[in-house]
């Protein structure tokens, strides 16, 4: 499992320069989604990999030349202290680490099934259209487990997105580099962060992605 947003952590030396309390809505971190990943690796055993710096400070799922991966801006709010920052040395400090680690662990254990792990708002500040999924599943041109996941999701009573609110053909950095370049399958799962947003529905969806991912697992192995 890899979470590329779950920490909205921000080092010392590192000033963002916007109000506090944005650090704790879905610009700087995936709501709910260390919960959720908290409980898959607690309960069910699913190695985790999982950032922990914020997305500001540096955006683990962007590849190195994209120039939101350490964002000047993000629905709609401005963040002074990325403009003009020092690309190179964020890339160095965090995303090359990141994503050298990640790459270090798949080829040493070459696991069947890989999960990455978002969540999204039920609308945005910038463009409010309101996003009925209450779970998404992505993924850009290797969709073997997507195509499973979206129906046992379906199959749970769950209004399930294929590629939506955001399409894997557009957003897929982290599972294009590790997962589709060496031909591992993997599940996209974007969870809806109102139904993850306590304690207790993040544990649920612990266990309801914990099983859908076993079975997923299971159908891939008997293709």
């Amino acid at each position: 499992m890899i979470a590329d947003h779950a920490s909205n952590f921000v080092p010392s030396d590192i000033e963002l320069g916007i109000d506090p309390a944005l650090m704790h809505e879905h610009i700087a971190i995936d709501i709910g989604v260390e919960g959720v990943a908290t409980n898959l690796a607690r309960r069910h055993g699913v190695p985790a990999h999982l950032a922990t710096v914020s997305r500001l400070v540096c955006d683990f799922n962007r590849d190195e030349d994209d120039p939101r991966v350490v964002p000047d801006s993000s629905d709609g709010h401005t963040i002074p202290g990325n403009v003009g920052a020092n690309r190179e040395e964020r890339l160095n400090c965090f995303h090359r680490p990141y994503h050298d680690a990640l790459s270090a662990w798949l080829d040493a254990v070459r696991p069947g099934l890989c999960i990455s792990l978002h969540s999204f708002t039920p609308a945005l500040k910038s463009a409010p259209a309101s996003r009925p999924w209450e779970v998404g599943v992505l993924y850009n041109t290797d969709d073997r487990a997507a195509r499973h996941g979206i129906r046992l999701f379906a199959e749970a009573g769950l209004t399930v997105g294929d590629n939506e609110p955001f399409s894997g053909k557009d957003l897929n950095a982290t599972m294009n580099r590790h997962a589709e370049a060496r031909g591992l399958p993997y599940l996209g799962i974007e969870v809806r962060q109102d139904r993850i947003d306590t304690p207790e529905a993040q544990e649920r969806w612990g266990d309801l992605i914990a099983e859908v991912a076993a079975r997923v697992a299971l159908m891939l192995e008997a293709a």
